[in-house]
């Protein structure tokens, strides 16, 4: 897993502080099929927020665990119920935010 540097980090924390979650984890937890959309997803964007729903039977650290052990997303910060992830898009014309954090 590629680590990322306190700035690097903090650069990543302020772009995504504006984002909605565009994904949730209920009841249901976790699934292969789940974790398939979220790396589609990244590969468009790059930085989402995931939302841990209250009446879920997972925590947002257990979530942010899964990931971080059993994908190559990175995990950039877990707040209350909230989840900042990021990984490098594969195509080069969705590479906005690496670019920009390659040069931090």
């Amino acid at each position: 897993m590629n680590l990322l540097s306190g700035k690097q980090k903090k650069f990543l924390k302020a772009k995504a502080h504006n984002l909605r979650p565009i994904f949730q984890v209920g009841k249901e937890g976790i699934s292969d099929k789940w974790v398939e959309q979220i790396k589609f997803a990244l590969d468009k964007r790059e930085l989402i927020k995931v939302n841990v729903l209250q009446g879920s039977d997972f925590e947002a650290s257990d979530v942010a665990e899964y990931l971080a052990e059993n994908t190559d997303v990175i995990v950039v910060q877990v707040i209350g119920h909230v989840l900042v992830l990021y990984r490098q898009s594969a195509k080069e014309e969705n590479r906005k935010v690496s670019t920009e954090l390659r040069n931090i």
